[in-house]
């Protein structure tokens, strides 16, 4: 008797333990499924940025002057490159470009971007304005930009730049450098943006000295390095010996003319200034440079920003974006520190100081500049 109960409570106790740890079982599942649950909602935040901006694409199309002109195409370049790397893109990857050999292919350019269904799409330089115009007006939900022109649309953020007056800096720098007291100005294709470039550096160097003569020429084109080559051999023989030059591409044919004089005669005495970004490299020639400065435009900077207002939504479609002295978006490049003494850097913050201040309107236009000068 005493033997069958104790195999009861032995049984009973068996079953308890057994119905206890099914409990155990269930709650640590339910423990465990909660964690997951918590886990994968917290993955499912920290990737949401990440999936934004790997969904989003953004596109340029480049001038005639290619994406390694040295000047604005390729600053344009380098911003989205810059916008690539911090938000998880590469080429081909949510950024890319796509060349123009010639006018004829803006249009054709734009529409293969946005037929891939890019989010932004860039038309690099003023040339590409019409072509722009069009193809936003057909694709309103589509954004684009336009660098250096005005687009007025809804969907369309146009960038510009006071490009005056970074090239009244970079004049006034020719105008201390040179000996000969003669400059000179190469211009890609003649127009109201290039005018801008000219009409600030002849103020420039105008306000330091007004008996240097300024010898202006225009290429007809900014991707033409052989004619830009030809007009500072033509003008460096007639003893200029500044040239600034505005004009993509075509100004690689400047700094190769410098650079042979160089060669030949290390002892001549010719400068370049370079534009859009800093082209000191293009200058090098031995142990030495034939690279003054550059007047600096940060396309790079303007293109990214706006790239990035894009990707957060807060696109700024139908403004005109302008960036100058005040905005940091022209400036003047130190890199050639030989040549661009600090004794020239100091007169020229002078005179930044007076823009910045209002005591100096600089010249845009023909008739500015005329004005201006008749100021002096």
């Amino acid at each position: 008797m005493k033997k069958n109960r104790f195999l009861l409570i032995l049984v009973l106790l068996l079953s308890l333990g057994l119905v206890l740890a099914a409990c155990g079982t269930d709650e640590d599942d339910s423990a465990n499924e909660t964690d997951d649950n918590t886990g994968t909602e917290g993955t499912d935040e920290a990737t949401e940025e990440e999936t934004e901006a790997t969904d989003f694409q953004v596109g340029m199309v480049t001038d005639i002057g290619g994406v390694d002109d040295k000047s604005f195409n390729q600053s344009a370049w380098e911003g989205l490159t810059a916008f690539g790397e911090a938000n998880g893109l590469s080429k081909g990857e949510g950024i890319d470009y796509v060349q123009s050999a010639n006018d004829a292919d803006y249009l054709p350019n734009l529409n293969r971007l946005v037929q891939q269904d890019y989010n932004l799409v860039f038309g690099i330089g003023y040339l590409l304005a019409e072509a722009v115009t069009e193809v936003a007006g057909q694709n309103p939900d589509t954004n684009f930009a336009i660098v250096d022109s005005v687009v007025e649309a809804d969907n369309v953020a146009s960038i510009t730049f006071q490009e005056h007056q970074g090239s009244f800096l970079v004049g006034v720098a020719a105008a201390l450098k040179t000996e000969s007291n003669k400059v000179g100005f190469v211009g890609g294709v003649e127009g109201d943006l290039i005018k801008k470039f000219e009409a600030g550096f002849t103020a420039g160097v105008k306000s330091v000295d007004p008996n240097i003569e300024v010898v202006p020429q225009y290429a007809d084109s900014f991707g033409a390095p052989d004619k830009g080559k030809a007009i500072a051999a033509s003008m460096y023989n007639s003893d200029v010996d500044v040239i600034y030059h505005a004009s993509g591409g075509t100004g690689n044919g400047v700094f190769a003319q410098a650079k042979d004089i160089k060669n030949n005669d290390p002892d001549a005495y010719v400068w370049v200034i370079g534009v859009d970004r800093d082209q000191y490299e293009e200058g090098t020639v031995g142990d030495t440079n034939v690279t003054l400065t550059s007047m600096v435009k940060r396309v790079d900077i303007a293109v990214q920003s706006v790239t990035q207002q894009a990707l957060e939504n807060e696109f700024p479609g139908g403004e005109i974006l302008a960036f100058g002295i005040q905005e940091d978006g022209v400036g003047v490049a130190k890199t050639n520190e030989e040549a661009y003494t600090a004794e020239i850097d100091e007169v020229v913050q002078e005179w930044k100081t007076k823009i910045l201040d209002g005591d100096v309107e600089v010249p845009a236009t023909d008739e500015e500049l005329e004005a201006y000068l008749e100021s002096l």
